[in-house]
C-alpha cells in the first residue's frame, strides 16, 4: 500500500488547486453570463451559484473518476483511490466532493447564522472552519482527512517518476 501524503503536502496542493479552480469558474461564469445575457435578477444570481457548484464538482468527479487525481494532485504526486486502493467509483467521487465542502459549509453557515457581512469576520470564520478541518487528520490513525474517512477513500503519495535513461524500478512483489 502506498503511503499518505504530508499533511504540509496535501494543503500545498489545496492552494495550487484554488487557483487551477478560479480559472475553471471564471470560464464557467463567462459561459453563463453568456447563456444567460448578463441577467442579474435573484433567480439567476441562485442560478449561477448552483451552476458553479455543479461546475466544481464536475470538475473534481472526472478527475477523482478518470486518472484519481486532479492537475494540482499529478503535480504533486497524489491520487486518490478507495480503501482498498482501487480506482473511485463515480458514487463514491460525488459522496467524497459532497463530504469535502465540510471544509467550508460549517463556517459559512455559521456566517449567515451570525448574521455576517464583513469580508473580514466571513474571512475569519471560514479561516478557523477550514483549520478544524484539516485537524482531523491529527485525529485519524492514518492521517486522512474527515472526508475521506467517511467516504471511504483516501489520497496516497505516489512514486516519483523513472528520470529517462535510468533503469525502471523493480515492481513490488504482493
Amino acid at each position: 500500500m502506498h503511503e499518505t501524503p504530508s499533511i504540509k503536502r496535501r494543503l500545498i496542493t489545496m492552494v495550487y488547486e484554488t487557483f487551477l479552480l478560479l480559472a475553471v469558474e471564471m470560464l464557467a461564469v463567462a459561459l453563463f453570463l453568456v447563456v444567460t445575457l448578463n441577467n442579474h435578477a435573484p433567480f439567476f444570481q441562485y442560478a449561477m451559484k448552483v451552476w458553479l457548484f455543479v461546475v466544481t464538482g464536475a470538475y473534481f468527479v472526472w478527475g477523482w473518476t478518470n486518472s484519481g487525481h486532479t492537475l494540482a494532485m499529478k503535480t504533486w504526486r497524489m491520487q486518490v483511490v478507495t480503501t482498498g486502493g482501487a480506482r473511485l467509483p463515480l458514487t463514491t467521487a460525488i459522496v467524497r466532493y459532497l463530504l469535502a465542502w465540510g471544509w467550508f459549509l460549517p463556517a459559512l453557515l455559521a456566517c449567515t447564522a451570525l448574521g455576517l457581512k464583513d469580508r473580514t469576520q466571513i474571512g475569519a470564520t471560514i479561516a478557523v472552519g477550514v483549520l478544524a478541518w484539516g485537524l482531523t487528520a491529527f485525529l485519524d490513525r492514518d492521517r486522512q482527512f474527515l472526508h475521506d474517512r467517511l467516504a471511504g477513500t483516501r489520497l496516497v503519495l505516489l512514486p516519483k517518476p523513472a528520470k529517462a535513461g535510468a533503469p525502471a524500478a523493480p515492481a513490488e512483489a504482493s
